[in-house]
C-alpha cells in the first residue's frame, strides 16, 4: 500500500474525517449531557409538585380532624412533647393511647360524632396531638425519602407584618433535650422576605399554587421550592413547602455522557480505519452503486434492495466493509422497526389491561355499579365542588329491608338476587345520576340536574315499582323488593361539607324505615 503523503487524498481524507469526527464527538457530548441534565431537572420539579399535591391529599381528606390538630398546635406548640425518635409501631402505640384515654373519658363516644374536640380534658387533647403529629410528619418523611428530597415543610404565618412564619410540619426533625429525654423542637418561627420569596407569600396570600418557583442558587447548584396552599371547607389553613435539590453537576450524568462518547468514538474510528485501508481501489464506483442503493431504499423501504451491494464484494477493502455493515444496518433497521411495532402494540395492550383493571376495582362485583371506592373519590370531588360554589347537589340513601331474613331462610345466593333486583330498580328509577353500592345492600344515588329538580317524583315512582313487585303473584319471596329510601339536599345553610347533606340523606331512610315497620305492625 503506497505510504500516505502530505498532499495525497488518502492523507486529506484522513484529516477530513479525523476533523468530523472530533467535532460530532464534541457537539454529541455538549448536546447529549445537557439534554440528559434537562430530563433530570424536569423529572425533578415534576416530582415536587407530584408529592405536594400527594401530601395535600393526605391533609385535606382529614377534613376537620387536621383542623383540631392545627388549632391545638398553634397554641400549645410551646408545652407539647413528641418523642423525638419513632416510627410506624411507636404511631400506632401512639393511636392506642389516645383511644385508650378517649375512651376512659368518654365511654362508646365517637369524636367528631358524639363530642367535640373542645370537650376532650387537656390530657386527651394531647394524646390525640402526638399521635395526630407523629402520623403526620411520618407521612412528610416518607414522601421526602422516597422521592429524595431536599426538603419537607407545612407552615402557616405567624404575623403577615413581620413577615414571620411557623413550622407545623417539619421533615426535618428538630431536638428539643428536656429532663434528659430528647423531643422534636416544635413551632420553629422564622422570617422569610416577601422580596426573596415572592413565590412563597404568593402562595399564601392568592390561596393558589403559584405557576413557577422561589429559586435559591447553593455550591451544589440551585434549590427549587414548590408551594401547594391548603383549604379545608373553604377555609385556608397553610401552605405545604417542597424542596428539591438540583446540582449543576451529576455523576450520573457524566459517566452516561462520557460512555455514550466513547462508543459513538468506537464506531467512528473503526469506520475511519477500514474506510482508509484501499480508499483508491474501485472506491467511486462502489460509492455510486451505495448511493444508487441507498436512493432506491429510501424511497421503497425494502431491505432485499440491499442484496445488490453483496454482489460487488470481492474482498474486504473499505468500502466493501462499508457496504457490508449497511446492509446489516439495513436489516438490523427492519428488525429494530419490527421491535419497535410489537413493543408498541404490547405497550397498547398493557395501558388498555391496566384501564380494564382500574375500572373493575371502581365497580362492585355483584351488581355491576361503581363501588364504596368509586363513591369515596365521588364524594372529594363534590366537596371540591362545594369549595367551589356549586350548590345543586342532593343524596338519595336505599336499602333493603328483610334481608337478614332472606339469607338465614332462604339462603345468601337469594339475598344476593334480592340485592340485585334492588339495584335494577334503582339505576332504573333514576337513570341520570350515579349510583354506588357502598355496603352490603346498601345504595347512594348522587342527585343532580332532572333528577334532583324531580326527586318526589322519583320517590313516588320508586316506592309505586316496589309495590308492584310486592303483589305480584308470580315473584318468589326474595324478588319482592321491599326497601326504605330517604334523600336530602345540599344547604349551605346547615351543611359545611357533602357529608352532611349524606347523614341527613341516611336518617331520612332510616326515618321511612321505621315508619314501614310500624305501618306493618
Amino acid at each position: 500500500m503506497t505510504p500516505f503523503r502530505k498532499h495525497s487524498i488518502s492523507f486529506k481524507f484522513t484529516l477530513m474525517l479525523l476533523g468530523i469526527t472530533l467535532i460530532i464527538l464534541f457537539v454529541t457530548s455538549i448536546l447529549s449531557y445537557y439534554n440528559q441534565l434537562r430530563l433530570y431537572k424536569k423529572q425533578r420539579k415534576e416530582s415536587i409538585q407530584f408529592v405536594a399535591s400527594y401530601l395535600e391529599g393526605i391533609l385535606v381528606s382529614d377534613d376537620i380532624y387536621f383542623v383540631w390538630y392545627q388549632d391545638y398546635f398553634l397554641k400549645n406548640h410551646d408545652t407539647l412533647l413528641v418523642p423525638h425518635d419513632f416510627d410506624d409501631a411507636a404511631i400506632q402505640d401512639a393511636r392506642h393511647d389516645y383511644e385508650e384515654t378517649l375512651s376512659k373519658e368518654f365511654p362508646g363516644k365517637v369524636l367528631g360524632t358524639d363530642i367535640t374536640f373542645e370537650e376532650l380534658s387537656d390530657k386527651t387533647k394531647d394524646a390525640y396531638e402526638i399521635y395526630s403529629h407523629e402520623y403526620y410528619l411520618s407521612a412528610f418523611e416518607k414522601a421526602r425519602e422516597m422521592f429524595n428530597l431536599a426538603y419537607v415543610y407545612y407552615w402557616v404565618p405567624t404575623n403577615d407584618e413581620t413577615e414571620e412564619l411557623t413550622f407545623v410540619l417539619d421533615s426535618e426533625r428538630g431536638e428539643r433535650i428536656l429532663n434528659g429525654k430528647k423531643y422534636i423542637e416544635l413551632g420553629i418561627k422564622e422570617s422569610y422576605s416577601k422580596k426573596e420569596f415572592n413565590r412563597l407569600w404568593e402562595a399564601w396570600e392568592t390561596g393558589r399554587r403559584p405557576s413557577g418557583y422561589d429559586i435559591y442558587k447553593t455550591k451544589k447548584g440551585k434549590t427549587y421550592a414548590y408551594y401547594t396552599p391548603v383549604f379545608i371547607n373553604g377555609q385556608k389553613m397553610g401552605v405545604i413547602d417542597v424542596e428539591v435539590e438540583v446540582s449543576t453537576i451529576t455523576r450520573s450524568i457524566i459517566i452516561a455522557t462520557f460512555q455514550q462518547i466513547l462508543t459513538i468514538s468506537v464506531v467512528l474510528f473503526v469506520f475511519m480505519t477500514l474506510l482508509l485501508i484501499d480508499i483508491r481501489r474501485n472506491y467511486i464506483r462502489k460509492l455510486i452503486k451505495l448511493r444508487n442503493v441507498i436512493g432506491e431504499y429510501s424511497l421503497e423501504k425494502d431491505p432485499k434492495v440491499a442484496e445488490q451491494l453483496t454482489e460487488d464484494v470481492s474482498n474486504e477493502d473499505e468500502i466493501s466493509s462499508i457496504q457490508v455493515k449497511f446492509v446489516e444496518m439495513i436489516y438490523e433497521l427492519e428488525n429494530y422497526i419490527q421491535s419497535l411495532t410489537k413493543t408498541k402494540l404490547d405497550l397498547q395492550t398493557s395501558r388498555q389491561k391496566a384501564i380494564e383493571l382500574n375500572e373493575l376495582a371502581l365497580k362492585d362485583s355483584l351488581t355491576g355499579i361503581r363501588n364504596k371506592t368509586s363513591y369515596d373519590k365521588e364524594v372529594q370531588k363534590l366537596n371540591w365542588e362545594i369549595s367551589e360554589g356549586i350548590k345543586d347537589i342532593g343524596v338519595a340513601m336505599t336499602d333493603l329491608n328483610f334481608l337478614k331474613k332472606i339469607n338465614e331462610t332462604f339462603g345468601h345466593d337469594k339475598g344476593n338476587i334480592a340485592i340485585i333486583e334492588l339495584c335494577k330498580i334503582v339505576c332504573k328509577i333514576f337513570s341520570h345520576s350515579p349510583v354506588f353500592r357502598i355496603g352490603g345492600d346498601e345504595f347512594v344515588i348522587i342527585l343532580k340536574g332532572e333528577d334532583l329538580q324531580h326527586i318526589d317524583e322519583l320517590i313516588k315512582a320508586f316506592y309505586q315499582k316496589l309495590k308492584e313487585r310486592q303483589e305480584n303473584p308470580e315473584l318468589e319471596y326474595w324478588e319482592k323488593t321491599s326497601a326504605a329510601i330517604g334523600y336530602a339536599v345540599y344547604t349551605p345553610d346547615i351543611d359545611c361539607t357533602f357529608e352532611n347533606t349524606f347523614k341527613r340523606a341516611d336518617a331520612e331512610m332510616y326515618k321511612s324505615k321505621k315508619a314501614m315497620k310500624a305501618t306493618r305492625d
